[in-house]
C-alpha cells in the first residue's frame, strides 16, 4: 500500500500516551489505525442520520440501552488490558 508522510500537531501529553501504546507497532501505525476508526465512526453518524431521516430518531431508551452496552464493553477491555479477570464477574 502506498503512504504518504504528513506533519501533525498533537498536545504533548496525548503524544506521550500515545507512544506509551503503539509501543511495538509504532507511531504512525497506531495513527493510521485511529484515522480509520474517526472515518468509520464519521460514516457511522452518516448512516444515523440517514437511518434516523427515514425510520425516526432514536429513543432514550435505545440510546441508554447501546451506551450501557458500550460501557460494558469499556470495562472488559480495560479488565483485559490490565490482566484483571477477578472483576469480570467470575468467583475468585
Amino acid at each position: 500500500m502506498a503512504t504518504k508522510k504528513i506533519t501533525v500537531t498533537v498536545p504533548e501529553d496525548l503524544l506521550e500516551e500515545i507512544r506509551a501504546d503503539a509501543a511495538e507497532r509504532g507511531l504512525s501505525a497506531y495513527v493510521a489505525e485511529a484515522l480509520r476508526a474517526k472515518r468509520d465512526r464519521d460514516r457511522l453518524r452518516e448512516l444515523v442520520g440517514w437511518l434516523e431521516e427515514e425510520y425516526g430518531p432514536v429513543t432514550e431508551d435505545e440510546r441508554a440501552a447501546a451506551m450501557a452496552e458500550l460501557e460494558d464493553l469499556d470495562a472488559e477491555h480495560e479488565r483485559r488490558r490490565t490482566g484483571d479477570v477477578r472483576s469480570g464477574g467470575e468467583s475468585a
